[in-house]
């Protein structure tokens, strides 16, 4: 039945004919061999998708009503909103700092689409199938290029919200020139209820130059019955630095992919993840990291608060090639149980194949410390109070290493919020 949905959205994205045609398609072509994922599928052995067989959804209306970017005190950042997909913000009004030059799919010019051109699934591996299937349906997307040498102080913060009943793709693809500084944050949330049933993918490509220092946050703040399937990749070249902190919810499916490929020495790759999972939610995250040349450092933390009867699912791959000599990297997956209904299926992996090499990898899966509690329940907090303290602990260590402290400050509360939530169902 869901191959038969692949089958449909292929129809579709054959129908899709823009300026990106020659990518589109390409990545088609090979949509088209593909299987739907099924519990024989290694990268999608835990993670069902037979909610696709019961989805009923139409396409975005156009006729949304506006709504702004959630305010968070002091992040004074250049905000890009989209629903469903479809762009409310006009572009062409933005005060855009200097060496910055931000443009949609619909209003690109030359220099836009040779950016587009130069990015468009050319950082994103092509075995994601979903990727594919954005690369084909996503008709309305944001294109950012980052001159060389230019240093930008404001945050660019695109957000996109989801609606009930709606399928909907967008995508994002950002070049940073050589010596270049910025922040981009991803924002995903929903904009009809947790209850809401929807299907969204969202998937970003950043091409980060020599010596260009990207600061990047995805916020994939979803939950309920959303089904949301995206990716984060990004291409490293000569001392290249990135500083990345993913933060998701779970949902009826969540679901994202980051790929991180040291293409120059010296490069430097900093990820920091945390997932939340409400009772009976899903969370799958999928991390590979590509060390194809000497010289470069990964330091990658996942950190997972897993609540009663819902599902995480960690894999984890740090990929060392041939003549990547002298590579630093370590991964740590450390996961949190609420109830003894809830599960973890993690698996941190190092494949290497260099032999001057420091790397190290590990998972822990625990409940929470039975003596911690007493001792804060001692002190005159009730159980529960206590639960959320200890779990509010368990992350926020990640949270405070965020380089922004306004975005810092505005998560943290909302994370307790859901913290209480989660301890209340």
């Amino acid at each position: 039945m869901s191959q038969s949905w692949l089958a449909q959205a292929i129809a579709r994205a054959s129908a899709v004919n823009d300026w990106l045609q020659p990518q589109r398609k390409e990545s088609l072509a090979l949509l088209a061999t593909q299987e739907w994922p099924g519990r024989r599928t290694e990268a999608w052995r835990y993670t069902s998708l037979h909610a696709f067989d019961k989805l009923a959804l139409t396409s975005a209306s156009g006729d949304v009503k506006q709504h702004d970017a959630p305010a968070v005190a002091g992040l004074n950042s250049l905000d890009i909103v989209l629903v469903d997909g479809e762009l409310q913000t006009a572009i062409e009004a933005l005060q855009l700092p200097n060496g910055v030059r931000v443009s949609s799919f619909s209003n690109a010019d030359a220099q836009a689409q040779e950016v587009a051109h130069a990015v468009f699934a050319k950082v994103k591996p092509a075995k994601h199938l979903f990727g594919l299937l954005n690369d084909t349906l996503a008709q309305q997307g944001i294109i950012i290029d980052i001159a060389a040498g230019a240093e930008v102080q404001q945050p660019i913060r695109i957000v996109n919200y989801v609606t009930a009943g709606v399928e909907s793709h967008n995508r994002i693809l950002v070049r940073l020139g050589a010596g270049a500084k910025a922040a981009i944050i991803e924002h995903g949330a929903n904009l009809s209820g947790s209850d809401a049933a929807a299907f969204n993918t969202a998937f970003a490509e950043y091409l980060i130059g020599d010596k260009a220092q990207l600061e990047h946050y995805r916020l994939a703040l979803h939950g309920g019955k959303v089904i949301h399937i995206g990716g984060s990749h990004f291409q490293l070249h000569n001392e290249a630095r990135l500083n990345s902190t993913l933060v998701g919810y779970g949902s009826q499916i969540s679901r994202i992919d980051a790929d991180i490929h040291h293409a120059g020495e010296h490069a430097f790759a900093k990820f920091n993840n945390i997932y939340l999972l409400a009772p009976s939610e899903h969370f799958d995250l999928h991390s590979s990291i590509e060390h194809a040349v000497p010289n470069g450092t990964t330091e990658q933390n996942a950190r997972g608060i897993v609540g009663d009867k819902a599902v995480a699912v960690f894999n984890g791959r740090i990929h060392i090639h041939r003549y990547a000599q002298k590579t630093l990297a370590e991964l740590n997956n450390r996961n949190l149980l609420l109830t003894r209904g809830a599960r973890v299926n993690t698996k941190p992996e190092l494949e290497i194949y260099a032999d001057d090499v420091q790397c190290a990898h590990g998972a822990t899966v625990a409940e929470i410390n039975e003596e911690a509690l007493y001792y804060l329940r001692s002190r005159g907090l009730s159980a529960s109070q206590a639960k959320v303290m200890l779990s509010f602990g368990f992350i926020q260590e990640l949270i405070t290493q965020m380089p922004n402290h306004s975005l810092a400050d505005w998560l943290l509360p909302i994370l307790h919020e859901r913290f209480v939530a989660m301890e209340a169902e």
